[in-house]
Protein backbone atom coordinates (compact mmCIF):
# COMPACT_ATOMS: atom_id res chain seq x y z
CA UNK A 1 0.00 0.00 0.00
CA UNK A 2 2.89 1.95 0.74
CA UNK A 3 4.31 1.83 -2.52
CA UNK A 4 0.77 2.76 -4.44
CA UNK A 5 0.68 5.58 -2.13
CA UNK A 6 4.14 6.88 -3.56
CA UNK A 7 3.91 6.48 -7.21
CA UNK A 8 0.70 8.33 -7.04
CA UNK A 9 2.54 11.50 -5.00
CA UNK A 10 5.47 11.16 -7.98
CA UNK A 11 2.82 11.02 -10.88
CA UNK A 12 0.46 14.04 -9.55
CA UNK A 13 4.12 16.19 -8.41
CA UNK A 14 5.02 14.93 -12.38
CA UNK A 15 1.97 16.33 -13.69
CA UNK A 16 1.91 19.02 -11.52
CA UNK A 17 5.84 20.04 -13.21
CA UNK A 18 4.42 19.04 -16.75
CA UNK A 19 1.91 21.94 -16.39
CA UNK A 20 4.18 24.43 -14.96
CA UNK A 21 6.70 23.94 -17.21
CA UNK A 22 3.79 23.97 -20.36
CA UNK A 23 2.33 27.58 -18.74
CA UNK A 24 6.14 29.13 -18.77
CA UNK A 25 7.46 27.70 -21.57
CA UNK A 26 9.44 30.63 -23.51
CA UNK A 27 7.06 29.56 -26.97
CA UNK A 28 3.86 30.32 -25.18
CA UNK A 29 4.47 33.97 -24.17
CA UNK A 30 3.39 35.66 -27.24
CA UNK A 31 0.35 33.93 -27.27
CA UNK A 32 -0.62 34.36 -24.05
CA UNK A 33 0.45 38.22 -23.91
CA UNK A 34 -2.18 38.26 -27.02
CA UNK A 35 -4.60 36.14 -24.86
CA UNK A 36 -4.35 38.38 -21.60
CA UNK A 37 -5.28 41.49 -23.77
CA UNK A 38 -9.07 39.85 -25.19
CA UNK A 39 -11.17 41.78 -22.01
CA UNK A 40 -10.02 45.33 -23.83
CA UNK A 41 -10.13 44.30 -27.50
CA UNK A 42 -14.18 44.31 -27.63
CA UNK A 43 -15.96 47.28 -28.08
CA UNK A 44 -17.94 49.12 -25.01
CA UNK A 45 -21.29 47.64 -24.32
Amino acid sequence: METIRSLMTLAAFSSFIGIVWWAYAPARKDRFEKDSLMPFDGEDR
